[in-house]
This record gives structure tokens, sequence and C-alpha cells, in this order.
């Protein structure tokens, strides 16, 4: 049905408990159910977001990744795999906090590339207000992240603008500059 919409559709990725379900909440004011546990999200939960000048995209919450992540269940999550592979913007979540950070977003980033998933990623540090302010800075700088609290909505009007930026305002210079080189003689 988003397909037929012709809506973008942007996912939320990243490794398991990292804020993604709470993100999605605080972005769409929704009420996903948002759990502290392994796989509370077996199912892409999809909603939509209206950006100013009625400009709407479909946010969509995908499974928590896993260090290696058995073939089997690769295959058993292979429909919110392949939201992955659809969406025009990834947004990796990565939890500020945890002390295997940089491992999991480097987990995150192996099963995507497995995956074979090319797509444009904005990498968002969460729960910067429980984590400390230098550790904030080093993966933000690290990483060109976002830092963001979805439980707060601390960094929120940044990472909606750096969104908005990503799907509407590059895509259209990036489509009139194509434009342009086709009529040029």
């Amino acid at each position: 049905r988003r397909k037929r919409v012709g809506l973008p559709l942007v996912a939320i990725v990243g490794y398991t408990n990292a804020g993604k379900s709470t993100l999605l909440n605080r972005m769409t004011q929704s009420a996903v159910d948002a759990e502290d546990k392994l796989f509370a999200t077996l199912d892409p939960t999809s909603r939509r977001m209206r950006f100013p000048e009625d400009r709407e995209i479909i946010l969509t919450d995908t499974v928590g990744f896993i260090r290696d992540l058995p073939k089997d269940l690769v295959h058993a999550f292979r429909s919110t795999l392949d939201e992955t592979l659809e969406a025009e913007l990834l947004l990796h979540v990565v939890d500020a906090g945890d002390a295997e950070a940089e491992s999991q977003k480097s987990t995150v980033d192996d099963v995507l590339r497995e995956l074979g998933a090319d797509v444009p990623t904005l990498v968002v540090v969460n729960q910067i207000d429980r984590t400390d302010p230098e550790r904030v800075r080093t993966l933000v700088e690290a990483w060109d992240a976002t830092p963001v609290s979805a439980w707060t909505g601390e960094g929120l009007p940044l990472l909606l603008d750096r969104v908005e930026r990503a799907i509407f305002r590059e895509r259209t210079a990036a489509a009139w500059r194509s434009e342009e080189a086709d009529s040029a003689p």
C-alpha cells in the first residue's frame, strides 16, 4: 500500500534494545510497544509522519539485530529485513550508554552489508540523557551522528531536520541536477 501511495520509507535499524521503538513513538506520537527485552519487535511496525509543507514519510521500526544472527533467524525476520532494503533512508540507532556500543554498531553494519542494503544512513546516538556527555561527544564525532534522547525528545528537532533534508531537499536537488543534465545540449 505504501508503494502505491508513493511515500518515502525511512527504516529504523539498530542493535536490540537500542531504543528504536521508543524513537518511533517519539517521532510519530505513537504508542508502539517498547519493551526492554530481546526481540520485543518481531514484525515491522510502520507509522506515517508528517513534515511541514504537507510532506509525509512512512517510518518503520524493524527487529533489533544481534551479533551472530543465525541464518534461520535471518529467514524468519525476512519481512523486517526487507524493509531495510526498500527504504530510502536508514536511521541506525545506537545506545550511547551501552559499553558495547561500538561493537553493536559494527554488528548492524555487517548485517546490513550482508543483506546488500546500500541505503543512505543517518546514525542516531540515543539515550544521551543517561550517558556521560563526553562519551556522547566522542560517538557523535566518530560517526557524524545525531545525538538524541528518544525518551525525553532532546535532540529530536535536529534529527527531524536531518531526515527531512535527506529525504526531500537532497532528493529534490539531485532530481533537479539530473533533469538539468538531461536537457543540456
